[in-house]
């Protein structure tokens, strides 16, 4: 007859101070159950008589053997005795065993051929999940409910609280390396709120950590909501977790249309454009192409120097030609950027009727908007003009710059989410210069509610991101804005660009401007001190940004500094340096661009300059006749030309430079490469030098590595490197406050 092993898996039984669990085993043949220890061959059947046995020994040994693996061993005889069980009763040393025997011994055992019973109320009993399914409901005002659930044992449990209890008391999900070390066949337990006990193995809820986490903040509940262009992640969900889909056809059909945003073809080039697009900007045409045709917003952000204004004219040509265009795009800039525009119209897209609302007169020019292709406005304006710009309906709304609405809270960029527009477009080569708020910024504009609100999104991604170093965090968000992101670096797709040098000049402060320095960085440091402690750190930012000023002019030239002590110094470390440089760099055919962050410090290099002869041109905010001065230096009338940072750092193209100093660094270097880019950009023929001047052991050098800890984290969301983040403190408010090292020769670092 048929051999059965049958193992019985019993409920506790308590004594005075321990709980006992036990298993018990039998042979089965034909219902009638034996020891395993018997030896003889004669049995009580269930209905009375007395039947002999024909044991198949061998058959007995190979479950034996099966079940030695797992490890049960015998009860001792005081144990048996004081819980009067069985005397063949088995179990485990330790109670964490027997977790691991139900949730995987159990499944070998019935493998090898056991029968294995288990009482509902065995205080180890756990059962597995019979199926997964995500049911997605899109909802009409634009967000899709998701619910996920899974079936057990006839129930269908909500996943959505399990996971907010799982995530809440164990931080491994909460970070990417931690996630990563989580064995994909772990069996993590539930309890259901029925008190019943089941399983889910590891690598079937990793991917929602990894993909979901950010929905879990402080939620519980049943349903999950994410805004309709969050499609693609559901998408991506259903995949790795292997979940049966419910509904949501078309929020897959838009995951679809948003995954293929990124692999457009190039298109051919509209007709009558009078620039010949390179291949990368074909590409760029037909993203943004495809984004219209998919009612979707995007941010063009290619590096400086790669053809963005001509990408977007290019795709407003297009939208004339197609008949589209039956309404005015409206384009806001900054005000710099205005006659740049206008410039490359005329050259490139002349059929465009273009409308510039700029200077005192423009009053007459707004009631000409609807018989208008393209109509320029700048950010400063905006506000004032806001009662006659939203008369208008617009084919358009384009954001030039976009990272100048940064503060979503500032009058322009109330303005521009006012506007009714059929499509939505941000133009920028440093979406995210400073803080990720600013990417929030400008996808509230394009896609309201798709990054939630300001004060969600600082929990969620700002806090955890730039605060904590939260890489799981940041590849999520990376993730999410990707589709809507068009990025090129000019290494990759403008081979033919001359290579770029970055030089860093290092000089010493000595006599009275070294004294200077360490008088004012000490009455600083101790000021930083007290206030911090006084009023805390974020409450002491102004004492803060005015200590570091006034060492920064120290550095550059004590003259900045208005105080009587700083007059009398003679020293100008930096300044002398600099014109060490310029006339060795003149007489080598060298045409320089000078950027500085202060107008002052541009107006005593003006006189430096003139004392030696050397003619220069200067652009500051003040210079009005922008396009004379740009003219004179393209033109090679000067070798100099000096630039504040903020007035010449976007809209200029100076292909005629091949040298660039930044005569004093700042904390951004999105702003400082924008600067640099005005020469190195499509154009450039000649290699291009960028010197950075920087007093060694001072303020200045510490900037330099906060620079690279900003790149980091606009690199790891714009899916450019994965580098950790560094968070910017009160530590760092310290080290820039620290004193001078000891005299040293000065350096070059290249």
């Amino acid at each position: 007859e048929p051999l059965r092993k049958r193992g019985r898996l019993s409920p506790p039984l308590t004594g005075r101070d321990t709980t006992i669990d036990f298993a018990l085993v039998t042979l089965s043949y034909e219902g009638i159950e034996i020891d395993p220890d018997e030896d003889h061959p004669f049995y009580i059947a269930p209905h009375g008589r007395v039947v002999r046995i024909q044991r198949d020994l061998d058959r007995e040994q190979k479950l034996l053997e099966a079940l030695a693996k797992e490890k049960l061993q015998p009860l001792t005889r005081k144990v048996i005795a004081s819980h009067h069980l069985p005397p063949h009763a088995l179990g485990f040393k330790r109670e964490e065993q027997w977790r691991t025997f139900v949730t995987q011994g159990v499944t070998r055992l019935r493998e090898a051929g056991w029968q294995v019973e288990m009482p509902t109320d065995f205080r180890h009993y756990i059962v597995r999940v019979d199926a997964w399914e995500m049911a997605i409901h899109d909802e009409e005002s634009g967000w899709l409910d998701l619910d996920m659930g899974i079936m057990v044992e006839g129930e269908r449990l909500a996943l959505a609280p399990l996971l907010h209890t799982l995530f809440a008391h164990d931080e491994r999900w909460l970070d990417v390396k931690r996630l990563a070390t989580i064995a994909d066949g772990e069996e993590i337990l539930f309890r259901a709120p029925s008190g019943l006990r089941f399983t889910l193995p590891a690598g079937r809820l990793k991917p929602l950590a990894a993909t979901l986490i950010d929905l879990f903040d402080g939620r519980s509940a049943t349903t999950l909501r994410l805004p309709r262009h969050d499609a693609l992640r559901l998408a991506r969900l259903a995949e790795q977790a292997r979940c049966r889909m419910r509904g949501g056809e078309s929020a897959m059909e838009l995951a679809e249309r948003i995954k293929n945003a990124g692999q457009v073809q190039a298109l051919a080039q509209p007709a009558d454009f009078g620039l010949p697009l390179r291949p990368y900007q074909l590409e760029g045409l037909a993203w943004l192409q495809y984004l219209r045709e998919q009612q979707l917003g995007g941010i063009l952000a290619d590096d400086m120097g790669l053809g963005k204004t001509a990408q977007t004219l290019a795709h407003l040509l297009c939208e004339k030609q197609a008949g589209r265009l039956d309404r005015p795009s409206l384009i806001v800039m900054p005000t710099s950027l205005v006659f740049n525009w206008q410039r490359e119209a005329q050259r490139f897209a002349p059929a465009l009727r273009v409308l510039t609302l700029h200077g005192k007169e423009r009053g007459e020019a707004f009631a000409l908007i609807p018989q208008h292709d393209l109509c320029i406005t700048t950010y400063p304006l905006l506000w004032r003009d806001e009662a006659q710009l939203l008369k208008h309906d617009y084919h358009y709304v384009i954001l030039d710059e976009a990272q100048a609405v940064k503060n979503a809270m500032s009058r322009a960029a109330a303005v521009v989410r006012k506007l009714t527009t059929r499509h939505h477009l941000c133009i920028t080569g440093t979406p995210l210069e400073n803080h990720l708020g600013e990417l929030w910024s400008q996808f509230d504009f394009l896609m309201p509610g798709f990054l939630g609100d300001s004060k969600q999104f600082t929990a969620t991604w700002r806090t955890p991101i730039e605060k904590q170093g939260n890489a799981l965090r940041r590849d999520i968000l990376a993730q999410r804005v990707a589709p809507f992101i068009l990025r090129r670096r000019k290494e990759d797709v403008a081979s033919e660009l001359p290579p770029k040098s970055i030089i860093v000049r290092s000089v010493e402060l000595s006599g009275a401007q070294r004294d200077l320095y360490e008088t004012v960085r000490s009455a600083m440091d101790e000021r930083v001190r007290d206030e911090i402690a006084a009023r805390g750190f974020q409450r002491s930012q102004i004492v803060i940004l005015d200590a570091l000023l006034k060492l920064r002019q120290v550095c550059c030239d004590p003259r900045l500094l208005k105080s009587n002590t700083a007059a009398r110094v003679k020293e100008r470390a930096k300044l002398e340096l600099l014109m060490e440089m310029l006339p060795e760099l003149i007489s080598e055919g060298r045409r320089i661009l000078l950027f500085s962050q202060f107008t002052s410090m541009l107006g005593l290099i003006e006189e430096e300059l003139e004392a030696q002869g050397i003619d220069y041109v200067k652009l500051t905010g003040a210079t009005r006749k922008r396009e004379e001065v740009v003219a004179a230096f393209q033109t090679g009338a000067v070798p100099v030309f000096l630039i504040s940072l903020k007035a010449g750092g976007v809209g200029l193209n100076l292909t005629a430079a091949d040298t660039v100093i930044h005569y004093d660094p700042w904390w951004n270097p999105a702003a400082e490469n924008q600067a640099t880019d005005r020469a190195h950009r499509i154009g450039q023929q000649k290699r291009v030098f960028v010197y950075k001047l920087v007093v060694a052991g001072s303020i200045e050098e510490k900037i330099l590595a906060l620079q690279e800890r900003k790149a980091e984290l606009a690199a790891g969301i714009l899916g450019e490197d994965s580098s950790a983040l560094a968070k910017f403190s009160e530590s760092d408010i310290h080290a820039l406050l620290a004193p001078l090292p000891s005299e040293k020769k000065r350096t070059d670092r290249r």
